[in-house]
């Protein structure tokens, strides 16, 4: 049960991720299309919310590993 645990852990997490980054990336691209002289400001800020998107599921990952070999054993 902890393996299954941790694989809807960190399975649901990237899935999200990828959901994320998916709509992150289609507004960017229709904002950019909207006004092309905001490109750097909004490409910097795109930039920022992607790390912060990312650090996420590598929360989860770090959770998951620790259920799975320090509470599983």
């Amino acid at each position: 049960m902890t393996a299954i645990a941790v694989a809807l852990l960190i399975g649901l997490g990237a899935l999200g991720t990828a959901i994320g980054f998916g709509l992150l990336g289609g507004k960017f691209l229709e904002s950019v299309g909207r006004q092309p002289e905001m490109t750097p400001a909004l490409q910097t800020k795109m930039f920022i919310m992607a790390g912060l998107l990312d650090a996420v599921p590598m929360i989860g990952v770090g959770i998951g590993l620790y259920i799975l070999f320090v509470v599983g054993v």
